[in-house]
């Protein structure tokens, strides 16, 4: 009889194990699954951004340096490689396109005919549509790093997220600067 009990608990003791080490695995693939759903979306407005300059090429001649910087950005992080390594990088540089696209949708504004132009307003709202997709795909992810984090850092699954080389991840965040509103004026010497 004691040994039925003490084989029980064994069994019991070994569940909860293997449970806590199954959790932070999958955990950590959620975190994975998060960041290359950020990759997609963005995937997604890297490809409408040529669009969007090639439209606007033909009535922004004044704008052409920001038209130059954000194909140069483009280029870079299309050719950085879509792993977890390199997660940094690719929201620095997601940053830096954001920004300059914030500048160029500003920048419209001053051009009437681009404004009203129907494949530009296409366009535009094509990429207002992308831009929710990135901050839903965001959300998900600072969930996902927050579900990784807690088993990261809460016994028992702490244990085998260490032996496992499992650590806490860094959320997403926006710089300080960004959260401020654009004033267009920044943008243009009158």
């Amino acid at each position: 009889m004691f040994s039925i009990i003490l084989l029980v608990a064994v069994l019991v003791v070994l569940g909860i194990l293997y449970s806590a080490y199954v959790s932070v695995i999958q955990k950590k693939n959620k975190v994975k699954e998060a960041f290359s759903s950020i990759n997609v979306q963005l995937k997604k407005r890297y490809d409408l951004i040529p669009n969007i300059l090639t439209i606007a090429n033909k009535f922004m001649e004044h704008e052409r340096s920001l038209m130059e910087d954000l194909t140069r950005l483009r280029t870079e992080v299309l050719a950085t490689p879509n792993n977890f390594e390199n997660i940094e990088k690719k929201l620095n540089l997601d940053n830096e396109i954001r920004n300059k696209m914030q500048q160029l949708l500003v920048s419209v504004e001053n051009y009437p005919q681009l404004k009203s132009d129907a494949t530009m307003v296409t366009a535009m709202q094509t990429y207002n549509e992308v831009e929710e997709h990135i901050a839903a795909a965001r959300r998900f992810f600072n969930s996902a790093v927050n579900d990784l984090n807690n088993a990261v850092e809460i016994f028992p699954s702490s244990l085998f997220a260490k032996s496992l080389g499992v650590s806490t991840q860094e959320y997403f965040t926006v710089d300080e600067k960004e959260t401020k509103s654009v004033n267009a004026g920044d943008y243009f010497k009158k």
